[in-house]
């Protein structure tokens, strides 16, 4: 306790005698027996009060062992029981936990790993990925600031996550090597690239990447396969000098669908592992052609660009036609794009179905479309124009990234203010004669089902030009183009259920199916209800699943399913809204791809952490060297704690005591 303390303790003494003498003894000339009670209840409780507010405090010095810390990774990944060593790991287990010395001397913590690190607690073995870095580095963050090492139990494939072997770790791992180390003669397909989509009668590439491991030269078939008939086949030849080969295939998508490939190359001799030479990928085909109409009354560069720029995707054609033509059969297209409108096209717009892009320019008569009520208009004058564009960054009807728009050549038209009278919203905004404004180059107007835009300036052809000189080809501009096209051109109104899934899954992974439901206001509804129906078309087997509200959607996991092909249906209960689909789960496990355990990888890990590499046979050696590991220390804490001397509510209990008998004393002998 301290000497500050210790006065302050004397004084409340002092003062609470004090106080209690003169109330009781102080020029009194007779001192009845009951002062000198009232006299010791009175300087008890002030003395307790200055007591309770003086808080005295004394100070104790403890010390704490703090031991050094084990962590023992254990991979619980399906690779583990694919190389049958499940037993094995079990016995390393049960070799580390009765270790006594090993006890006495560390904190010993168990994780098990594989998509995810857990605190051990059983082994199933059933883990679809594994994450070696993201255990390593867990564990390394959990320890930080302790003196720690690992024990890792792995066979060292990862299929997912950073590579391990560039972890960065203060702490020595000493990885326990499980599974084959013996390399064999393998082939397998390694990657597949091909796209999610394409379009009826139209070709879509197949990019194989094959790889060989082995000493000795082979040929071998690469195939493609489809509802069991073979759609592409080629041969390939390894050797040890090139054991990496890339194949390509087109092939032709005749049907609307969702279509199942599988690609395979055939087995060599003394081959192990087989498993790695299927794989299955799905393509969904598209019967979306668009026919559009380029109508103008007269010849102009212009239509000759947006043709090019619209037909660059195979799925739209574009017929060029003047607006004398009399014969033009409007209900043919799908899309519309109207090239400097004059009062020859007002029967047009009267009969188009369907959405269009209008074009104005120098021979545009701005008379006739301001009578039109395309909520547009323009006060023109019979005086030219140039107008350089200026990229929006807040446009949000649909995605389009600056292609470089303000270097482009100016367009043309007729010199005038724009006025908007409905809903718009600008891509590109006009800047003339140096002067940049917010008036309108390209607007997108929607109002009801119908969509539409306005480019006011002629001279787009120049525009595609310069973006060829720029990239050395047309794609960027064409993109451009095609963007608005699809946007103006699409009829497909916004659905209420939005549902997200794969069609394609492999064997034991996680099927996660998630869901976007919003009200008639198009709001996120959170007071829904959604169920999931899943039924295997070949057995018919249902399984009903309810969605979790997750954040701002719906989700729903859905597990032990067989392989072979499903289709599902999420339903919103009390309403009469559903979307359907179909998935596939293929016989494919990524953990049985490989053929050994990878020992380099562990022994560079090993290296890089000062620890030491051995195999499950020598682990009785590794725990006695960790054991005898000088490193790994006991170290010892002392912590100072100041603890009160008093408990306040027991003091603030008799104090109250005190003071209510004093009260009652007086009282009863008419003190008060």
């Amino acid at each position: 306790m301290e000497s500050i303390t210790i006065i302050y303790i004397v004084l409340a003494v002092l003062i609470s005698v004090a106080i209690a003498f003169f109330q009781y003894f102080y020029k009194v000339k007779r001192t009845p027996k009951v002062h000198i009670l009232l006299f010791s209840l009175k300087a008890l409780s002030l003395f307790l009060i200055g007591l309770l507010l003086i808080n005295p405090k004394i100070t104790t010095l403890e010390t704490e062992n703090i031991k050094p810390v084990l962590s023992v990774l254990v991979d619980n990944s399906l690779s583990t029981q694919f190389f049958k060593e499940e037993k094995k790991v079990q016995e390393l287990v049960s070799k580390v936990e009765s270790n006594e010395e090993l006890q006495d001397k560390f904190n010993v913590q168990y994780f098990s790993f594989g998509n995810d690190i857990k605190v051990l607690d059983s082994l199933s073995f059933a883990e679809t990925q594994t994450d070696i870095s993201k255990a390593v580095e867990a564990v390394n963050e959990l320890n930080k600031d302790k003196n720690a090492a690992t024990i890792l139990i792995t066979d060292g494939n990862q299929t997912q996550g950073n590579d391990y072997e560039f972890s960065s770790t203060k702490h020595k791992i000493f990885p326990v090597v499980i599974g084959d180390t013996i390399k064999y003669q393998d082939i397998q397909i390694s990657q597949l690239n091909v796209n999610k989509y394409s379009y009826v009668k139209n070709k879509f590439p197949v990019e194989a990447l094959l790889y060989y491991e082995g000493k000795e030269t082979v040929n071998t078939t690469f195939s493609i396969v489809k509802n069991g008939s073979r759609v592409f086949s080629k041969r390939v030849r390894f050797s040890p000098e090139n054991p990496v080969q890339t194949v390509t295939a087109n092939l032709v998508s005749n049907t609307k669908g969702v279509h199942y490939y599988t690609a395979s190359i055939s087995s060599i001799a003394n081959e192990k592992n087989t498993k790695n030479n299927y794989k299955s990928f799905s393509v969904e085909v598209l019967d979306e052609q668009t026919k559009v109409l380029l109508l103008s009354s007269f010849l102009h560069p212009d239509l000759g660009a947006l043709k090019k720029a619209i037909e660059s995707n195979k799925q739209r054609k574009v017929d060029i036609a003047l607006i004398q033509d009399k014969n033009i059969d409007l209900d043919a297209y799908q899309f519309f794009v109207l090239y400097q409108p004059n009062s020859y096209f007002k029967t047009t717009l009267e009969k188009i179905p369907s959405n269009f892009l209008l074009v104005s320019g120098t021979k545009t008569d701005w008379n006739f479309l301001n009578s039109q009520g395309l909520g547009v208009q323009k006060r023109a004058i019979n005086q030219k124009e140039e107008y350089t564009a200026i990229y929006n960054p807040d446009f949000l009807t649909f995605y389009q990234e600056d292609i470089g728009f303000g270097q482009f050549p100016p367009l043309k038209d007729k010199f005038g203010e724009v006025q908007i009278k409905k809903e718009s919203q600008s891509l590109l905004y006009q800047k003339y004669a140096g002067v940049e404004t917010t008036q309108p180059l390209l607007s997108t107007f929607e109002e009801n089902d119908k969509k539409y835009a306005v480019l006011f300036g002629e001279g787009i052809w120049k525009w595609r030009a310069a973006s060829y000189l720029k990239e050395k080809n047309f794609e960027s501009f064409d993109t451009f183009v095609g963007n608005l096209v699809q946007y103006l051109a699409s009829t497909k109104k916004r659905k209420r259920l939005e549902v997200k899934a794969q069609r394609l899954y492999a064997a034991n992974e996680p099927i996660t199916i998630s869901a976007f439901y919003v009200d008639k206001n198009y709001q996120f509804d959170s007071r829904a209800s959604l169920e999931l129906t899943v039924t295997n078309l070949e057995t018919k087997a249902k399984k009903s699943i309810p969605f979790s509200l997750f954040n701002n959607s719906y989700q729903v996991s859905v597990e032990g399913l067989a392989s072979g092909e499903y289709s599902y249906t999420v339903t919103v209960k009390n309403q009469n809204i559903s979307s359907s689909g179909r998935f596939k789960i293929e016989d494919y496990q990524i953990e049985e791809q490989f053929t050994n355990a990878n020992f380099k990888k562990l022994e560079q890990l090993a290296l890089k952490t000062d620890g030491v590499i051995v195999y499950a046979d020598k682990v009785d050696e590794l725990l006695k060297k960790i054991q005898e590991d000088a490193s790994f220390y006991t170290t010892q804490k002392s912590i100072t704690k100041k603890q009160s001397l008093v408990d306040w509510k027991w003091l603030l209990l008799l104090i109250i005591v005190l003071l209510s008998i004093e009260w009652f004393v007086r009282k009863y002998y008419g003190k008060i």
